[in-house]
């Protein structure tokens, strides 16, 4: 009676793990760490590539500066000394010799530029830069945008080798004790040996699936690491977390979502206004300007004292009207239309890819939800063939492998509906990325 007790223990513990597993969905163990939304609000602040984006920043609103700076009046101080010679002299009779300009020249002036008008080309030059800062800001959330798709592929890809690899140390710990059983069979003449090297053969093999299981999450813990800006060897474990879900929204709802809020879109319409701006900018390359000059000093030289230093000024206005150019300006404005074609076509690009994206997405969902529903099913089945198999057993009517095909039947089956699961969760997200949705 004791012996059959501890039968149905040994071979039990395989469905208690897989109870666990179903009640744990949505909800963390003691040992897990990190939540998604940590790790995307972490990355999404602290990665280096939203750090550069953050001075592309920087560098527009100095561009925007520079553009203005054309506003403002150019002030210099100049100063000189120049000695001349011989210089002209005039002699008057009994009166001398006298000259106009001395040999010695000292001046020094502070002399103001500012241009007065010039139809709009600094205005055109500031437009454009403040469209390019706009187009910055949009970079900066695309670059979030895909830090957070990483992150997400990253973290389901953790979840599922962690549980994948509890899933193995049942499976181990159920064939060792199963072994142990089967060794102690053997000494009262109720197994063979051959029994007990299939056993053996089936624990290799679960052990060197256990060996690939935890390479690959370490190689995903150094890539989250690396997202993260940890150390490399920092020990991390995540929280299981399928509780994403979507708005129920029609093929043609989800793509007219993609199309109004996919940074793709987005970007192209900045691209769009800025390559226009570049050709309205092109069009004033050549217009006139006018401006006003100023400078005021002293310097000496005047009759009669040559030598004695006098306040002095100069102030006047100018136009500057260029008359040919050697065709720059045709030539940029061929450019400039050019980049606006461009743009056209990228733009038609982008929303192909993003149809195609959507459409797969959908695709994507329907397909995991039912690979879900058929794991969901398939565990059913494995559960109720493991309960009829150790009747049987009890019964004497099947052997102790053929129990333990059904007890690695159930554990095969909870590690498919755990893939399905993630699987399903995955494509949600890609989805809701797909669509346009912030994931960050």
């Amino acid at each position: 009676m004791i012996l059959k007790i501890n039968k149905y223990v040994r071979f039990f513990l395989p469905v208690i793990g897989i109870l666990i597993l179903g009640s744990a969905k949505g909800q963390s163990s003691p040992g897990d760490s990190l939540s998604l939304n940590t790790i995307i609000q972490e990355v999404t602040v602290n990665h280096p590539a939203v750090k550069k984006a953050m001075e592309d920043l920087h560098v527009s609103d100095a561009k925007i500066g520079l553009a203005e700076s054309n506003y403002l009046p150019n002030v210099d101080f100049a100063s000189s000394y120049s000695r001349i010679g011989p210089i002209s002299t005039i002699t008057i009779p009994d009166m001398g010799s006298f000259s106009f300009v001395p040999h010695d020249n000292y001046s020094a002036t502070v002399n103001v530029n500012q241009t007065i008008y010039d139809f709009g080309k600094t205005e055109k030059s500031v437009l454009f830069e403040k469209q390019g800062k706009e187009l910055t800001l949009q970079s900066i959330e695309q670059v979030k945008q895909k830090l957070s798709q990483a992150v997400i592929a990253n973290f389901y890809t953790l979840v599922y080798l962690q549980e994948a690899l509890k899933i193995k140390d049942e499976q181990l710990k159920t064939l060792n004790e199963h072994l142990n059983y089967i060794k102690k069979k053997q000494e009262t003449g109720s197994a063979t040996q051959y029994e007990i090297l299939t056993t053996e053969v089936r624990i290799s093999t679960i052990e060197n699936q256990k060996t690939d299981l935890e390479t690959a999450r370490q190689v995903q813990v150094c890539q989250l690491n690396s997202l993260l800006g940890k150390p490399e060897s920092t020990k991390e474990v995540v929280k299981i977390e399928m509780s994403v879900s979507l708005p129920g929204m029609q093929n043609d709802a989800l793509i007219a979502s993609a199309m109004e809020n996919r940074d793709e879109m987005k970007l192209a319409s900045e691209k769009a206004k800025l390559a226009q701006l570049r050709y309205n900018l092109t069009s004033y390359q050549n217009k006139p300007i006018v401006s006003a000059f100023l400078s005021g000093g002293i310097k000496n030289g005047y009759t009669p004292y040559l030598y004695d230093p006098k306040a002095n000024f100069v102030a006047g206005f100018g136009v500057k009207v260029p008359i040919f150019d050697g065709k720059r300006k045709m030539y940029n404005q061929v450019q400039a239309q050019s980049a606006i074609q461009t743009n056209d076509q990228e733009t038609e690009i982008a929303r192909r890819g993003i149809v195609n994206e959507v459409v797969e997405g959908e695709a994507n969902v329907n397909a995991s939800k039912k690979k879900v529903e058929q794991g969901e099913l398939q565990l059913r089945q494995a559960n109720q063939a493991y309960s009829l198999a150790k009747v049987r057993f009890d019964s004497g009517v099947i052997t102790n492998l053929e129990l333990l095909e059904g007890s690695t039947a159930v554990s095969e089956s909870q590690l498919q509906l755990l893939k399905a699961k993630i699987d399903y969760t995955v494509s949600l997200y890609k989805l809701k990325s797909a669509t346009g949705e912030r994931l960050y």
